[in-house]
């Protein structure tokens, strides 16, 4: 039951999380939760609060309509660590300081002015792109601790 149970959690955790991370977060949440002080961290929590609560509405029908068993301590425990993990990378800060302490701070500029092959057009002015290093840095993180989430949801 519990690798079935986990199968189905991290598959609506994952899909909550790209709902919410992009269609629920706000251009002002987006724009503001890497800021220094009271300002980037009052958004990063507002942008964390509104993807906690996706997760939770996403993930409970699924729980209703599979016959889940899982806990409201496990509920609580799994996307305790999803949020606080998710606030701390989406500080902007947090994650570039791990990416330059693993090695990563190259691919982290990737797609930026700052790395050393920005995309640009043939006028020299800065080309459209889908994604940045960052962003792929920021996401597969994300992932890591939807994986530990949906453990914790499913076994505790």
């Amino acid at each position: 039951m519990h690798a079935a149970s986990f199968a189905a959690v991290f598959a609506a955790l994952y899909v909550a999380h790209s709902v919410g991370d992009h269609w629920v977060q706000s251009s002002c949440q987006a724009a503001d939760k890497g800021k220094p002080g009271w300002t980037g961290r009052l958004a990063d929590t507002r942008h964390v609060a509104g993807l906690t609560v996706t997760k939770l509405v996403v993930l409970l029908p699924v729980a209703l309509l599979l016959d889940l068993r899982l806990t409201a301590a496990g509920l609580l425990a799994g996307l305790s660590v999803d949020a606080v993990t998710h606030w701390w990378a989406d500080r902007r800060t947090t994650l570039a300081w791990l990416a330059k302490v693993t090695g990563k701070a190259e691919f982290y500029s990737l797609g930026t002015p700052g790395h050393p092959a920005h995309p640009v057009t043939s006028a020299g002015t800065p080309a459209a792109h889908l994604g940045t290093g960052a962003y792929a840095l920021d996401q597969s993180f994300h992932h890591v601790w939807l994986l530990v989430a949906a453990l914790i949801i499913a076994t505790v």
